[in-house]
């Protein structure tokens, strides 16, 4: 869904609707803007920057995540390609501590927004700030998806156990009409005896246009698609590409899988043809901890959520199909304190 410039700026905090107005537009021209130190040393500490901006090559529109540093605030915020607040949501005091690992955010076709609180449930929100939709499970963590037919996916790795379900369905009326458990496949050498905050650690769960489901199983280093009678019909190993912790695969129109991985792998954000196992397309920066989220956006383009290193810096950052960062958000002087990084996982909202 397409946002436009100019648009009313709407403050939603702890479910109270404050109106106000901004009238800023994308910023003309061809060439890279970036900020200078002196620019940035205005900037307060916590508060979202955008130093790197060439409007020819963006996928012009809005970014839509999570920002939880501060934790006596956590929310869900919109912002132009400025870095201009133009929406936010914070979440109630009764449900902040709902936060970890991060908040999976996703804009629904009637501009509602759908989002997971780990441990607790699953949400959506109007652009007012109220729930009109919520199924409580304290089994879900990481991702949920809102799929064509109302039903919602979601996933539990938080903790999981064997006997758990790491991917569940459920009906608008919270009805369970599909699960997946891992155990079923994979309670057998050399995974049977692995736990690392939860014994599979599934990170995200997608449903393919086939029916069938993708499944990222962190602490396996596997990415697996489930039929709907559970069975295993294809998976991929990333650690065949010197992978570790798979995150947040994304199917692409070609059959083709993009994913991020961790911990000083040669390729932090990866894509690959599924038929043959090829690297179609890599990314790799000096000095990143960690990837987190990785989209392909309609240009061709990919936003990519990250900690940078030395200073330990959340960014959000898009980059040409040659590696070229054409965009980059900030957060000034908040370090991720070993975190995923305090935007967890971004969606771009482009302009059609």
């Amino acid at each position: 869904m397409s946002r436009r410039t100019g648009m009313p700026r709407v403050v939603v905090v702890l479910g109270l609707l404050v109106s106000g107005c901004t009238t800023g537009g994308m910023s003309g021209g061809g060439a890279e803007v970036t900020v200078d130190d002196s620019a940035t040393s205005e900037v307060q500490k916590g508060d979202l920057y955008v130093d790197v901006h060439d409007p020819q090559q963006v996928c012009a529109g809005t970014t839509l995540l999570p920002d939880l540093h501060n934790p006596e605030q956590p929310r869900i915020i919109e912002i132009d390609m400025e870095g201009e607040l133009v929406w936010e949501y914070v979440i109630p005091d009764n449900l902040r501590q709902f936060t970890n690992p991060g908040l999976d955010v996703e804009l629904l076709p009637d501009d509602h927004i759908l989002f997971v609180l780990p441990r607790n449930g699953v949400y959506e929100i109007d652009r007012d700030g109220t729930v009109v939709w919520s199924h409580l499970d304290a089994q879900v963590s990481h991702d949920a998806d809102r799929l064509d037919n109302g039903n919602t996916l979601y996933n539990w790795g938080g903790g999981d156990q064997k006997g758990d379900a790491q991917a569940k369905e459920v009906t608008p009326a919270g009805e369970l009409v599909w699960s997946w458990s891992a155990k079923d496949e994979f309670d057998v050498d050399p995974y049977a005896e692995i736990y690392r905050e939860g014994w599979t650690h599934a990170n995200a769960v997608t449903r393919l246009k086939n029916g069938n489901t993708l499944v990222s199983l962190r602490n396996f280093n596997l990415t697996v698609e489930v039929d709907p009678q559970g069975e295993v019909v294809w998976s991929f190993d990333w650690s065949t590409l010197g992978g570790d912790d798979p995150h947040e695969p994304e199917a692409l129109p070609d059959d083709h899988l993009l994913i991020c991985l961790q911990h000083d792998t040669p390729h932090q954000a990866v894509e690959i043809d599924r038929d043959t196992g090829e690297v179609v397309w890599e990314f790799f920066v000096e000095g990143m901890r960690t990837a987190r989220d990785a989209d392909r956006l309609p240009n061709g383009n990919t936003l990519i959520q990250a900690v940078m290193m030395p200073d330990d810096e959340s960014v959000i950052f898009e980059v040409t199909a040659g590696g070229e960062i054409v965009w980059q958000l900030k957060l000034k002087d908040s370090p991720a304190t070993g975190t995923p990084g305090w935007f967890y996982k971004a969606q771009r909202v482009c302009v059609e």
